[in-house]
């Protein structure tokens, strides 16, 4: 089995949730052989809206499909599916889905995100990601507000075997980031992943925090931030875009982690994610272990998604 065949059965495994509603509910409405009208057609914007994929992006994928019917290019239910699965590969227009990495010396990626959509293990999957690719890996454990936070990136560094700066909890986020550039420039560390705080009492203070941090390390290491990657929670379906939004405006997001896209039937968020934040979604979590991620790749998405 070559790399695209193991992510896709990698991929198909942590979908199996959405691919069992947003399939299952187009096979109800659209039964093999079925002739289809416009009708129909309106049922499948209702089963799409339902799947989390977007209202703007079902309205845009139901007219075509509609042009398409008019024009006598699709006529059955099998015509429907796969013309469906073919609009939503195009989707996605090429994008750099790839990581950026400083052309030397240290890469630093800020990971952001609210409390509780999994971004401590998120992270440890990036840590984990990046050593098996040979990089040398440290953590820097800014987010000192949080109980227990600074405790759960150390076991994590433990358990995937990376080096880990950190303060006490209650700490300044800035002067952890600062003793971590130093830290990661005179051991050589090829990537920094800098975990910072996630509670949102305002939007002025995830500025001001964020921004300190920026700052900091920008100042220690050129071109620093080099990725801000924002880690959503896939089961909260429509809340992830309003946190896209908040966070982008705050921090300058580059890219998305959207975890825990295992646990939902919700894994359409991925193509509304598209449509409402101009923001590509560069990885995906789709397990509990360190090895549950994947670089997102939307063609393997989508044909995990219509298995």
């Amino acid at each position: 089995m070559g790399f695209f065949g193991k992510a896709l059965a990698k991929l198909k495994t942590g979908l199996t949730k959405t691919r069992n509603v947003f399939l299952g509910g187009l096979k109800a409405i659209l039964p093999a052989g079925r002739k289809i009208d416009e009708e129909l057609l309106d049922k499948l914007e209702e089963q799409l809206i339902a799947a989390d994929i977007g209202v703007r992006t079902t309205m845009r994928i139901i007219e075509d499909l509609k042009i398409a019917y008019r024009e006598k290019k699709i006529a059955t239910s099998e015509d429907v599916l796969a013309a469906l699965k073919n609009e939503m590969k195009m989707y996605w227009p090429p994008a750099d889905r790839s990581l950026h990495f400083a052309p030397s010396g240290p890469t630093v990626i800020l990971v952001a995100g609210v409390n509780g959509v999994g971004k401590t293990t998120s992270i440890a999957k990036l840590a984990q990601h990046l050593t098996d690719q040979g990089k040398k890996v440290m953590l820097a454990a800014c987010d000192t507000f949080r109980a227990a936070a600074v405790e759960q990136l150390t076991i994590w560094a433990t358990r995937t075997g990376v080096q880990i700066v950190k303060h006490q909890q209650g700490a300044d986020p800035a002067a952890v980031a600062f003793d971590a550039c130093e830290a990661a420039v005179a051991r050589n560390v090829d990537v920094m992943l800098v975990d910072t705080a996630g509670r949102i009492h305002t939007k002025d203070h995830l500025m001001r925090e964020l921004g300190k941090i920026k700052r900091v390390v920008g100042n220690k290491i050129p071109g620093a931030p080099h990725e801000v990657l924002l880690v959503l929670d896939a089961t909260t379906g429509q809340n992830a875009i309003s946190q896209a939004k908040t966070f982008t405006d705050a921090a300058g997001v580059t890219g998305i982690f959207l975890a825990k896209l295992d646990g939902t039937a919700k894994g359409g968020i991925v193509v509304a994610i598209r449509n409402e934040v101009s923001l590509p979604v560069k990885f995906i979590g789709v397990g509990e272990k360190t090895e549950d991620i994947e670089p997102f790749d939307p063609e393997t998405f989508v044909e995990a998604l219509f298995e």
